[in-house]
């Protein structure tokens, strides 16, 4: 029979206890050592561990991350864009050229320009040079390309340090050339990119010489008439308009005469260290590394509700031995 059995049959029975033996108790329970018990028995081990473990599970599974290869698209090695603008249509085109060794004769064929419409012609072309002295080298030769071809260079930045060198160069080539000068300078390095715009300006100018025409029609006429002070005034500005469109018109095709080249030379980057394949044991590093992740957290919300459990078990304690110390001292 239990303990508890005891003190319920007591309390249900409720005798009466001659005062020498509840005397010899007391002397008993003051000189006996006192009980110990060990609060680690089998039942609240497992009580504790069970949700442990199963926090622990849980964890890993969620915090486990997913490895599934993403399908990347392939670039394309030709591309085209064209579109409409109130000035003509715009065609970009980029191209994804192969390595070419320094020195060795280009083959790219980039979009000759119109030789009987007014086109704005941008080309970019980048090049990689082997080290900062090749860096000074292709840019003096390709400022002596341009200025043999009858072009000039409208801005240069050339940074020629051994560690990233590269240098970038804003060139005019007449747009009769540019063909021949994109190919001279193809041959300074190695081409790793290529890009040509576009631009028709020729219905812009037709538009313009239009309005140039309807205002001489509207000048001649008002030339015609009687002076007055009205039609001084009307003369004036519609001569003023006319010669501002002749301005800009004028602007437009001497800006079409010549092409933009963007030159951008660099040295080779870096090449990162090869990651070599995993050995044999790569899986079973894997698996001890996520069961230490899923250990730390189960520690991380095992221990405060241990602690919690512990708090209640002393809390429960306490009450029933205060209540044994109440029956044994009652009259």
């Amino acid at each position: 029979m239990s303990q508890r059995d005891v003190v319920a049959e007591i309390r249900a029975a409720q005798p009466e206890v001659p005062s020498e033996l509840r005397e010899r108790v007391r002397l008993i329970a003051a000189t006996a050592p006192p009980e110990r018990r060990s609060p680690f028995t089998r039942r609240r081990l497992l009580t504790a561990l069970v949700p442990i473990a199963a926090t622990a599970a849980v964890v890993a599974v969620v915090t486990r991350p997913t490895q599934h290869p993403v399908a990347v698209a392939p670039f394309a090695t030709d591309q085209a864009l064209t579109t409409s603008t109130g000035e003509g249509a715009v065609i970009q085109s980029k191209a994804a050229v192969p390595s070419v060794s320094p020195g060795a004769s280009a083959k790219l064929s980039p979009i000759a320009p119109s030789t009987t419409r007014a086109q704005k012609y941008s080309a970019s072309l980048t090049l990689r040079v082997r080290n900062a002295t090749a860096v000074s080298t292709a840019t003096k030769n390709a400022t002596a390309i341009v200025t043999s071809l009858g072009g000039y260079i409208v801005s240069a930045h050339v940074d020629a340090f051994d560690s990233g060198a590269s240098a970038n160069l804003v060139l005019k080539v007449p747009k009769t050339n540019v063909r021949s000068a994109i190919a001279r300078l193809s041959a300074l390095g190695t081409i790793t990119g290529e890009q040509v715009d576009i631009q028709d300006l020729q219905a812009g100018i037709a538009t313009t010489d239009r309005t140039m025409q309807r205002l001489q029609r509207q000048l001649a006429a008002l030339r015609a008439e009687q002076s007055t002070p009205a039609i001084v005034r009307q003369i004036a500005a519609l001569t003023t308009r006319i010669e501002r469109l002749q301005r800009a018109e004028a602007a437009t095709l001497r800006a079409a005469r010549y092409a933009t080249v963007s030159l951008q030379l660099a040295t080779p980057t870096p090449v990162p260290p090869k990651h070599h394949g995993h050995g044999p044991l790569h899986g079973l590093g894997v698996a001890f590394r996520w069961i230490g992740i899923g250990a730390v957290y189960g520690l991380a919300l095992g221990v405060p509700a241990l602690l919690l459990l512990g708090l209640v078990w002393l809390g429960v304690r306490t009450i029933r031995r205060r209540r044994e110390n109440a029956l044994l001292s009652r009259p």
